[in-house]
């Protein structure tokens, strides 16, 4: 059958661009990939609905650099060519990343920059003035840099990309998207990405599609059960901590592992209730600096972290939300004025976590969609991953909700009873209650404020030296211990009596990083000389509770 499949040197794509998808490692393009590139590449409006990890990015990127390059060997005045529309910053930036990949080998042909972060507006308006090909953003900054006349795209946009569609409406983009269309010419190409197709995105279609091709190419929006397992178990508060402490202490959930809480305090609690034991956990959400919120994700994908806990917060799925919490809590809007929260923030939607194992979540998702893109985290491309879902009592009716949707799919993405006995792990309980004891809401309001402290001081006032040490931004880690609450030196261990006997086989807590790197080291070729010292202590009795000389001796009282 991949004999019968399109592949990238049969859709008339240019050598360099072949050259740099040979570099990623792609040998041949995804379901997506095959289907999108070549409408695209005849100048066809798409609107496509892909799960997640699919390779929807690079669906788009690549006719995206194709007309570029086409475009470019006839008219080589330089201009914004290439309209990329994101919701949040961390996709911007990995959007920018991917086009960077992309155009290794066309980097002067092809340029591009990523006007989503915070940086100020007067910062940004010498990029936008070099005119790149390629310009990636949100709708509320790109709005904002056409008000101010630093991007004019009028004249010569040709081809607009909306990303993670579904989102752009749910995140309060609705207002600025209708304010960005009377800045567009009236002819261009446009491109729709989404995961799902929700009335929003068939608002979008109306406003932006002219006659477009619809691709709607999984029938099931996650892996079917040969790919993703996914579990779930039903548990109280106090037992979501018992269990997630037993899973990560006793090693038995292996791999890189996402977390996913429902409000940033939470975050933190449960990131003081693992330091009590030794847990190194990031934080990840929407409080932090951008540059530190990128920066966790490229050093998660590069195997630095092993555990993140992440938010996926109510306020940015509704917006409302916010105005009507604001308007209810008058003086503690003032208490905590400074410590805004970003709109643009989005950690379940679009990013490209990799080699992710597990998906746990810790408070289960409000929504169908981002239940979805939750475990879409997991099981990308063709990889195995497995996700678990805590359900308490009163969030079962969600669980229902989210079965009937994914059933109706496709039979085999149900989710299955995770099989664990909660009464063998009762021994651990008291040890849950001594740690939580000490999380208590004062230590968690404590190491909130150390975190953005140490975060901000990380990301802006360190962020000009390591650009010219890039090297010493590898040492720079985010699961330091906070230390806010009372560590207890005694939660470290674990007892082996306290260890299940049907897990004592499996379970290694005293098993860390580097005591398995150190005996995983392979043992040189060859002969190996061994120390002095090594040999000294070998041969010596008080060491090795052995000695040669005893006949000798008693030879020599015989004769006397």
């Amino acid at each position: 059958m991949a004999t019968d499949r399109l592949q990238f040197h049969e859709m008339g794509i240019d050598d360099r661009i072949l050259k740099a998808l040979a570099d990623l490692g792609w040998a041949q393009p995804t379901l997506i990939q095959e289907k999108a590139i070549p409408l695209a590449l005849e100048g066809k409006d798409i609107l496509a609905r892909a799960r997640t990890g699919s390779g929807k990015t690079a669906a788009y990127a690549v006719p995206v650099i194709q007309r570029i390059l086409t475009s470019k060997q006839n008219v080589r005045e330089q201009a914004v060519r290439v309209l990329i529309l994101v919701p949040t910053k961390e996709l911007g930036q990995q959007v920018q990343a991917m086009i960077r990949q992309l155009t290794a080998y066309c980097a002067r042909d092809v340029r591009v920059a990523d006007i989503s972060g915070k940086a100020d507006l007067s910062a940004q308006r010498p990029i936008l003035m070099e005119k790149p090909d390629v310009v990636v953003g949100t709708p509320s900054r790109v709005l904002a840099h056409l008000s101010a006349q630093s991007l004019d795209l009028q004249a010569s946009l040709e081809t607009l990309v909306i990303d993670e569609a579904d989102l752009l409406f749910s995140f309060g983009f609705e207002a600025d998207l209708k304010g960005l269309l009377c800045h567009l010419p009236k002819i261009y190409q446009s491109f729709l990405m989404s995961a799902t197709l929700s009335e929003d995105v068939q608002a979008l279609k109306e406003l932006l599609l002219h006659n477009p091709v619809i691709l709607k190419l999984q029938g099931s929006q996650l892996p079917d059960s040969s790919q993703l397992q996914q579990y779930s178990v039903q548990c109280e508060e106090e037992d979501k901590f018992l269990l997630i402490y037993t899973l990560l202490k006793l090693h038995l959930v292996q791999g890189k592992t996402l977390v996913f809480v429902g409000a940033v305090e939470r975050c933190y609690r449960l990131k003081l209730f693992l330091e009590q034991f030794s847990i190194p956990t990031c934080v990840l959400n929407s409080e932090l600096p951008v540059h530190s919120r990128c920066h966790i994700i490229t050093q998660f994908n590069q195997g630095f972290y092993d555990y993140i806990i992440a938010t996926d917060e109510q306020v940015l799925v509704d917006p409302t939300t916010t105005a009507q919490a604001a308007e209810g809590k008058g003086k503690k809007k003032k208490k905590n004025a400074g410590r805004a929260k970003d709109k643009e923030y989005g950690v379940s939607r679009g990013i490209d976590f990799q080699n992710v194992s597990n998906v746990i979540n810790f408070d289960f998702p409000t929504t169908v969609e981002s239940y979805i893109h939750r475990v879409g985290r997991t099981a990308r491309a063709d990889n195995p991953g497995t996700a678990l879902t805590f359900i308490s009592h009163t969030e079962l009716p969600l669980l229902v909700e989210v079965e009937e949707a994914l059933m109706g799919e496709n039979a085999e993405c149900a989710l299955k009873p995770y099989e664990f006995k909660m009464e063998e792990i009762e021994g651990f309980r008291y040890r849950c209650r001594d740690a939580m004891r000490s999380v208590t809401k004062q230590a968690v309001r404590e190491a909130r404020l150390k975190e953005i402290k140490q975060e901000l001081l990380n990301s802006e006032k360190l962020k000009t030296y390591f650009e010219d040490n890039p090297r010493d931004l590898q040492l720079l880690r985010h699961d330091k211990d906070l230390h806010p609450a009372v560590i207890k030196p005694h939660l470290k261990n674990v007892p082996e009596y306290l260890i299940p006997p049907t897990l004592r086989g499996v379970a290694n807590p005293m098993s860390s990083r580097k005591k398995r790197r150190r005996r995983e080291k392979p043992k040189p070729d060859g002969v190996v000389k061994t120390t002095f010292k090594k040999d000294f202590r070998s041969k010596n009795p008080l060491k090795s509770f052995r000695y040669t000389g005893g006949r000798s001796r008693g030879g020599m009282a015989g004769k006397s």
